[in-house]
Formats: C-alpha cells, sequence, structure tokens
C-alpha cells in the first residue's frame, strides 16, 4: 500500500504531492531523499537504486527526463509492484501531455492531480488503462485551457462512467473512431555492452521491446508469432497478451488496445558480436597524458550506424585539454566531459580522435584512467537477430495493412582504458 506520491524537480522541489491515504506524510521525507541522492549520486537521481529505507519510510522512485517520481509507504509490500505503478504514472502522464518535464506538470497541475486520483484508491492501484483514463478525464487541449481561463473552472472530467470500465477487455474502448485499418509494429532494441582495457567483449546484451501502433475497427483478434522466440529472456507482457499461447506455443495471443502500446519487453543475453569498435589508448608521463582513441566498423549490420558519440569525463587533476579529431567535432562541457560528435563513419578513412592532457603540477602520471561511453543508432535492424515470422489479424471486416520496422541504439555501452 502506497501512502503517497511525489514528483520533484531536477532540483528536489516538490512538484506535485498527492496523499493517498489519511495518514498524511510529511514532506520531510522529500528533504531526507534528496540529501541521501546528493550523498551518493551527485545530486542525480538515475544513479541510486530504485529501492531505498530511510529511517521512518520505505522509498521507491524512477527517474524520467529530469523529472523524479517518488512514492513512500511504512508497511512492507511487493518493491516491483510499486516501480510499476510508477512507471506507468510517468507513461499514462507522457501519453497525455505528449512529454514530460518540470514545466509542462507545473502547467497542467490539476490534470495530474486529477489522474494520479484516478490511477490509485487507497494506496492500492485502481485505473491505468489510458483508454478508460481519457473518458474519465479529458486530455488538455485548446478549447479546455480556454474555459478554465474564462470561467475558472476546469471541464476535463467525464460526465459518465467509461464504457470499457465493464467491458471484458478493459484496455479497449468500445467504439473505436477514425480506425484506418492499419496496424504498425516496431521492434526497439537498446544495447549494453562492456569491453575492458585488453579490447575483450565482457559483457553484451539486448534489452528490447514490441511496440504496436494500432488503428483497427472492431474487437479485432492478432496473434504474433516469431521466427526465433527461445532466444529471448525475461520478458514482460502488455495485460491484453494471453499467456496460455506463449506458454504453450511461443506465440502472442492478444485483443490490442487502440493506439500505440508496448507489447511486451525482452532480454537476449550472451550477444557475441558489437557493430562498432572503440580503441582508447592512454599514457601519461612528466605531468601530460597523450591520448589516442580509434573507432570503426567491426560488424557491419547491413544498414548505416548513424549518430555515432563517444564521450568521457576527464578525471579531476586535469588541468587543461587539448583534443581534436580527424574526423567530426570535439566539445569539452561545462562538467568536464569529452563530447566527441562522429555521426556515421566514412568509408575513406577511420575517425580518430588524439591530444594532450596537462595535469596538475606536482603529479606525474594519470592514476584514474576514463570510462567512454558510446551511443548510436541502426534503423531496420535488430542487433539480437529476433525476426517476427508472421502477424494474423481476424474479426475484421477487411483486410488490414500491416507495417514492420526494427531499430537498434546503444544503451549502456562502455569501453574501459
Amino acid at each position: 500500500m502506497l501512502q503517497c506520491i511525489f514528483i520533484l524537480s531536477d532540483s528536489g522541489e516538490v512538484i506535485v504531492e498527492k496523499q493517498m491515504v489519511g495518514h498524511r506524510v510529511d514532506r520531510a521525507i522529500c528533504g531526507w531523499f534528496w540529501d541521501y541522492v546528493l550523498a551518493n549520486a551527485a545530486g542525480d537521481p538515475s544513479k541510486i537504486l530504485q529501492v531505498v529505507v530511510s529511517p521512518t519510510h520505505y522509498l521507491f522512485q524512477i527517474y524520467r527526463n529530469g523529472v523524479t517520481f517518488l512514492a513512500c509507504t511504512q508497511v512492507e509490500m511487493p518493491p516491483l509492484m510499486a516501480i510499476e505503478f510508477l512507471s506507468r504514472v510517468a507513461d499514462v502522464l507522457t501519453d497525455y501531455l505528449g512529454d514530460l518535464n518540470e514545466d509542462i506538470i507545473k502547467d497542467n497541475f490539476v490534470i495530474v492531480y486529477q489522474i494520479l486520483d484516478e490511477m490509485m484508491d487507497n494506496g492500492f492501484p485502481l485505473t491505468t488503462e489510458p483508454n478508460i483514463l481519457k473518458e474519465l478525464i479529458a486530455p488538455p487541449n485548446i478549447v479546455n485551457k480556454m474555459l478554465n481561463v474564462v470561467t475558472g473552472k476546469s471541464s476535463t472530467l467525464g460526465s459518465k462512467l467509461p464504457d470499457a470500465a465493464a467491458s471484458f477487455v478493459p484496455w479497449r474502448t468500445t467504439v473505436v473512431k477514425d480506425a484506418s485499418n492499419e496496424v504498425y509494429v516496431n521492434i526497439v532494441e537498446e544495447l549494453d555492452a562492456c569491453v575492458n582495457r585488453e579490447g575483450v567483449l565482457v559483457k553484451c546484451e539486448a534489452y528490447g521491446e514490441i511496440q504496436v501502433n494500432c488503428s483497427l475497427p472492431g474487437v479485432p483478434e492478432l496473434t504474433m508469432s516469431f521466427a526465433n522466440p527461445t532466444i529471448m529472456n525475461d520478458f514482460t507482457f502488455h495485460p491484453c497478451v494471453r499467456f496460455r499461447p506463449w506458454e504453450s506455443d511461443q506465440v502472442l495471443s492478444f485483443v490490442p488496445p487502440d493506439g500505440q502500446f508496448k507489447l511486451m519487453s525482452y532480454r537476449v543475453k550472451k550477444l557475441k558480436k558489437t557493430p562498432i569498435y572503440v580503441k582508447p589508448q592512454l599514457t601519461s608521463d612528466s605531468g601530460n597524458c597523450r591520448v589516442s582513441v580509434m573507432v570503426g566498423i567491426r560488424n557491419d549490420p547491413g544498414k548505416p550506424i548513424d549518430s555515432i558519440t563517444v564521450q568521457f569525463q576527464l578525471p579531476p587533476l586535469i588541468v587543461s585539454a587539448d583534443l581534436t579529431a580527424n574526423y567530426g567535432t570535439v566539445d569539452i562541457l561545462a562538467d568536464k566531459t569529452c563530447l566527441w560528435t562522429i555521426g556515421q563513419i566514412p568509408k575513406d578513412k577511420a575517425p580518430a580522435l588524439s591530444g594532450n592532457l596537462r595535469l596538475e603540477e606536482g603529479l606525474a602520471q594519470l592514476h584514474t584512467m576514463p570510462t567512454f561511453q558510446v551511443k548510436f543508432k541502426i534503423m531496420g535492424v535488430a542487433l539480437s537477430g529476433l525476426q517476427i515470422d508472421k502477424l494474423d489479424v481476424k474479426n475484421t471486416p477487411s483486410a488490414p495493412y500491416k507495417g514492420f520496422r526494427a531499430q537498434t541504439q546503444a544503451g549502456k555501452y562502455e569501453v574501459r582504458s
């Protein structure tokens, strides 16, 4: 049972406070939490655990786009339920408001508060399906904002109970408006990898999501099968997925929600290859540290590798840095992060960064070596090798259009030096 939810800015300010039960949680718990973040993660909530134990409460937190969602309780409860509920709150708010940041939440405070009021009742999750919430609370638009300014009254609340609340498929509205008879499936993967100082791939795995954009009339029945489902691990499903067909035949059978939704997530472990290599070399003596970094294609995925960047944190004892690249741009940011923006790797030469770091006086060698963070994006391919074999659609008046797409981007991709 969650007793309270706070939404915090990136400076620790309380933007929204929603008390869920009769026993009020004091805001002082937010001050304790932010002191904990400053002490353990230098003010970055994304770097701390999602479950924190304070002297008086159990705290659960997730971090999205500079906004921290913090839930408190004093009783034992499944931590994954609290984390999943906070993630659902963040997803619903993003769906309602189009984006999620401090200014947008402040501008739509009333709607945010109403959504929290409907999503939880007396500390327990109640209504979490977006299509039901949108019938209860209208998404913000220009008309509602003008009425609110002119009359001082909000007209976002619906006047009747949503039909889907009594349906056997509550995630889908009973009457789908403007259905174009199309369904799009998108495989989105993040590649997490760790390469040690000798250039050996220590860990490589892909976290993926099957995202669906459905615009089908009526109550369609969809069945999706994969060419190689056995490579997937740690999968989670949208409530619309029937678990028994998956358990017996590795087939996804479901009645989809209308619009965009995440059908499932999965993880593919122990991958053996990465699309690009990054080879850093640092040598230091006499108060100077020479830096050389080379980037190239290790395994061609068959599609262009875009948006390549390499960044690393300058060690704290560096006085000055003089770094240049034969391709792309090099920037030293205010927080002493070196950002090398490459884009696409050219065919005629391998991008290389080189330069010199000046150490503090009295320091002969660099004792702390930086870790290089790599980012990239590949459209049209899932590096895990997952492939959709077939998508069948039933209970529609005519054959729908079906579209498929895949993309892979770097997640936590680290190269040690």
